[in-house]
């Protein structure tokens, strides 16, 4: 039986394709990239997006292009990308930023008229449908991943569309995949119980300023070093995972152990909660949705297709930064902030800028992306601190110079 496999059933059933199991979505998505997209191919993503996707990229040996985005999700904008970049391009890469959906129907098209693959980053968006149908399926290959709407630290899927692909794919994995150690399989299951723990017993603001205070934490700001001349020299042996392991592994060093059978009953029995789960996240955001904090994306899918379970509500707010660090104080500390954009964050040496830049710098200095699951408390905090919200830029501003790299604040990034 594939490793993995019993994992890859259950998540085949609740979306309908064929599915194998990898140790972390990002191992997915490399998956995804060498097994459609030759080297040196481009492809085009959202700039509003975690670091370590554009390491992903890199390591597949391809040319990260980053994208206009809607400044009311952060996602691929279709009408904003020019013709001449759709047709210089060897692949999109979707991110469906919080769980909110990309414009997947539009990029679908414009991909299969150009003869290149769809691939979808569906990480934050387990639960999320388009129409009735599941993202992840649109593409020629969707990655999703358990460590976030399960909690468990651990576990991916690649979903693709027939078996002989999913076969094929299984042995490239297999080729990827690290010894299983036991001293980790232990800590990413007890890691989850740890953090229930931390909430559970109101100890989220301690806990959270005792390690910024050892230097336990292991950013120092929102976005990774990028360590450029590393990062050049790794770009000669790509496409390569070992290559680029000093940034792929940030924030999941297991990214591609192969879990033993702890961690894999563990996501299995967190596997079987997940409609309990989502079910809670679509509560979470109907409330939000209502406040005055509320993306204008939020409100346009609350009222066409009801409130979604998503991974974090994108709230748009004055003052992020600042108070993002007040809702410490609150025992509520954001993560998943993806500031700056890419293309000011890694340069052009590594990857093709954006044509319109201004909407992506924009969205990333004001979301505060909300866990729907805290959606009272988050609304009682932002209360008291005041928080105003931030209306949509109208005109989207001009450009200017890249911003520098922002400090740590209060929030995390993964």
């Amino acid at each position: 039986m594939p490793y993995g496999a019993r994992l890859a059933d259950a998540m085949a059933r609740r979306i309908g394709r064929e599915c194998l199991y990898t140790p972390s979505a990002r191992l997915a998505l490399y998956l995804a990239l060498r097994r459609w997209c030759r080297p040196g191919g481009r492809v085009l993503m959202s700039p509003v997006n975690d670091d370590v996707i554009l390491f992903v990229v890199l390591a597949a040996g391809l040319r990260p292009v980053q994208a206009p985005v809607a400044a009311a999700d952060g996602n691929i904008d279709p009408a904003a990308v020019p013709e001449p970049l759709w047709r210089s391009l060897d692949a999109v890469l979707t991110t469906n930023l919080y769980g909110m959906p990309d414009r997947v129907r539009e990029l679908r098209r414009r991909c299969d008229a150009l003869g290149i693959p769809l691939i979808e980053d569906a990480a934050h968006a387990i639960g999320t449908h388009v129409g009735g149908q599941p993202v992840g399926t649109f593409g020629t290959a969707g990655a999703f991943s358990l460590g976030k709407h399960v909690q468990g630290k651990a576990g991916g899927f690649l979903a693709v569309e027939d078996a002989r692909t999913r076969r094929e794919l299984e042995r490239l994995r297999d080729d990827l995949l690290l010894p299983a150690r036991l001293h980790e399989d232990l800590a990413t299951t007890l890691l989850p119980l740890a953090r229930s723990a931390v909430r559970t017993l109101h100890l989220v603001r301690p806990v959270w300023r005792t390690a910024q205070r050892l230097g336990l934490l292991e950013r120092e700001a929102i976005r990774m070093p990028l360590r450029a001349p590393r990062l050049a020299v790794a770009a000669t042996r790509a496409p390569s995972v070992p290559a680029y392991d000093l940034w792929l592994r940030v924030d999941l060093h297991s990214y591609r152990d192969r879990h033993g059978p702890l961690v894999r009953g563990q996501l299995a029995a967190r596997l079987a909660r997940l409609d309990r789960d989502l079910a809670r996240r679509r509560a979470g955001v109907a409330a939000l949705t209502r406040t005055v904090w509320a993306s204008p994306a939020l409100r346009e899918h609350l009222a066409h297709e009801g409130p979604l379970p998503l991974f974090r509500a994108p709230l748009l707010v004055q003052d992020r930064d600042a108070l993002i660090d007040r809702l410490v104080h609150h025992g509520l500390v954001a993560g998943y902030l993806y500031d700056p954009p890419l293309d000011d964050y890694a340069g052009p040496e590594f990857t093709d800028p954006s044509p319109s830049p201004e909407a992506a710098r924009w969205f990333a200095a004001h979301v505060l992306p909300a866990d729907p699951r805290e959606a009272p408390r988050l609304m009682r905090a932002l209360g008291r601190e005041g928080a105003r919200p931030a209306a949509l830029p109208s005109p989207v501003p001009g450009p200017g110079p890249a911003p520098g790299p922002r400090p740590r604040t209060g929030g995390v990034p993964r």
